[in-house]
């Protein structure tokens, strides 16, 4: 496994280039462009067919820049300078540990001192250009592509909040032995948790600008299942614990043509560092399982990414506004409920059955597809007449 991209560039290509990158954390930026790409590409094409039209933005022309404005881009340019500067000084602990180098109080005063004095510059720039003008009140036209940018922040930091937050409740012990370190570190997200809460900012912030909430989602369906199954090549190139039960069965003869790990793996090198010793190994990870597993997030990134080809190539022929949507849940909930069964998670006792927040999470969201199919269709069958 490789906790670092560092360590898989070494592996796969023999030199050794040291970068502050964590390979879980290159995936799920990986995950978001693509899910940026294909969202973008798919408004884009439902407003040339009609389906979306441009709307109208009210802006500030000639916006005069307040003493708020100065104090802002001076703290963020401080900022970037105290941590920038640092890094260059010390690349060496940035590279061995980014997250707590990030993090921590350590940076340069110097650095701070020249960030924000060339952030006070430019906004003193940019207020000089300004002078002797009068701010005026316009209408801006506006595409509906042009809110992807806002809409990755919202899902970046939305969706990092839910994944934490339904983590750390479905793991209270974990998060209960370690708050600090279950808050800032990169593993230990739950998908559902990041999904729920980014879906629901995103419907809120494009209703606000004039995109129907159905319109938006069925442009996002295919590409969030693209960027889940980007998100799972991280978690097994990392080994974070998303793996499956122990699997000691002898590979079937039916998968004899490929490498033994697709059937079990023991995860050596894995970032969380679980297991037994590797022998010879020195250095950080150096832990393989003691039983090898189902390496279930390869087969969620295989599916989850055929799936999106699925979706993508049928997307042009559900006419009713939010029915792709509704297939999307009804595929997402049915392969996550399926790979549930050979996956390590915490369970939860329900009328007296075992069933891991995930299954129960997949369940309402297939059910919710199946009825939300069904509604609309329903009310939009005479459209199709």
């Amino acid at each position: 496994m490789y906790a670092t991209i560092s360590d898989l560039l070494r592996d796969l290509f023999g030199f050794n280039i040291p970068l502050p990158i964590q390979t879980f954390g290159f995936f799920m930026a990986l995950s978001f462009a693509g899910a940026y790409w294909t969202t973008l590409n798919e408004l884009k094409r439902k407003e040339a067919s009609g389906l979306l039209h441009t709307f109208l933005r009210n802006s500030i022309k000639n916006e005069p820049i307040t003493l708020i404005d100065f104090i802002t881009a001076t703290i963020i340019g401080a900022f970037i300078g105290f941590k920038g500067l640092e890094m260059v000084l010390d690349y060496d602990a940035l590279v061995l540990n980014p997250q707590g180098f990030l993090l921590s109080g350590k940076g340069s005063w110097f650095g701070a001192l020249i960030g924000g004095a060339y952030a006070y510059y430019i906004k003193w720039k940019e207020a000089k250009t300004l002078e002797g003008t009068q701010p005026e009140k316009v209408k801006v036209e506006m595409h509906p592509y042009e809110l992807m940018g806002n809409i990755v922040a919202i899902a970046a930091i939305a969706g990092i909040l839910g994944a934490k937050i339904f983590h750390n409740l479905e793991n209270l012990d974990e998060f209960m032995a370690d708050p600090m370190g279950s808050l800032i570190s990169f593993s230990g997200l739950t998908f559902y948790g990041g999904l729920i809460v980014a879906a629901v900012l995103i419907i809120w912030y494009a209703g606000k600008n004039g995109v129907p909430a159905f319109m938006m989602m069925d442009a996002a369906a295919p590409g969030l299942m693209l960027a889940y199954g980007i998100g799972r090549i991280g978690c097994h190139l990392s080994g974070d614990g998303d793996w499956g039960i122990d699997n000691l069965a002898p590979q079937p003869g039916w998968l004899s043509f490929l490498p033994e790990w697709v059937w079990a793996y023991r995860y050596p090198h894995n970032v969380l560092s679980d297991g037994i010793p590797i022998a010879g190994c020195e250095g950080a990870h150096c832990n393989m399982l003691a039983n090898p597993v189902f390496p279930t997030p390869l087969y969620e990134a295989i599916a989850c990414i055929l799936l999106f080809f699925l979706l993508w190539s049928m997307r042009k022929r559900f006419s009713i506004p939010g029915t792709l949507f509704c297939f999307y849940l009804i595929l997402n909930g049915l392969e996550r409920f399926l790979i549930e069964k050979i996956r390590v998670n915490t369970t939860y006792q329900i009328f007296g059955k075992h069933i891991t927040q995930a299954e129960l999470i997949s369940s309402i969201l297939f059910l919710s597809g199946i009825i939300g199919w069904y509604l609309l269709y329903k009310r939009n069958k005479h459209k199709l007449a």
